[in-house]
């Protein structure tokens, strides 16, 4: 598994931390790495997590808007807890990094996959891949190529390079 997807798993985790306890937010990341991860992570690696976290956490309404015009017939209280942290933490991607979004999508369903259920992986996938259409015009990404083979998944640019969806 590569360092930024180790690293968008482990803002993950603190965002259901935040989301499931009354962790301080201004000791969120110091209290998940010294009590909470048995991943020994690069600083690097940290400071990816830390930012992916912190941002989301800071942004979560203007994040929560934009996922509930997609959300169909469902409030973001009412999704499980895990669903909607992953949901929050690509949107934040989507809308504040450079990541290309169709390797924000894949990264997205890969955690999913990990975490979650089969149906909440297609549930994600479906949202997310409406809110990139709407963000069509901006940093999508949408040159990019995304092929599955089984749960093996290959980026390939519009220059015929190949590299895998969740490398560094």
């Amino acid at each position: 598994m590569g360092a930024r997807r180790k690293a968008r798993e482990c803002a993950l985790q603190m965002l259901f931390a935040a989301d499931v306890s009354e962790m301080s937010r201004a000791t969120l990341t110091q209290d998940f790495w010294k009590e909470l991860s048995d991943y020994d992570a690069d600083e690097s690696t940290r400071d990816f997590a830390n930012n992916l976290a912190m941002g989301t956490l800071r942004r979560v309404k203007e994040i929560d808007k934009t996922i509930k015009t997609r959300a169909e017939h469902w409030r973001i209280e009412r999704m499980a807890i895990v669903d909607r942290n992953i949901l929050r933490l690509a949107v934040n991607e989507f809308l504040f990094e450079e990541t290309p979004h169709t390797v924000i999508i894949n990264e997205a369903l890969e955690i999913a996959r990990r975490f979650s259920t089969f149906e909440a992986t297609q549930f994600i996938n479906g949202i997310l891949d409406a809110i990139k259409k709407d963000l069509k015009g901006d940093k999508s990404g949408d040159d990019d190529v995304v092929k599955e083979s089984g749960s093996e998944e290959e980026k390939k640019t519009n220059t015929g390079e190949k590299s895998r969806a969740g490398s560094p």
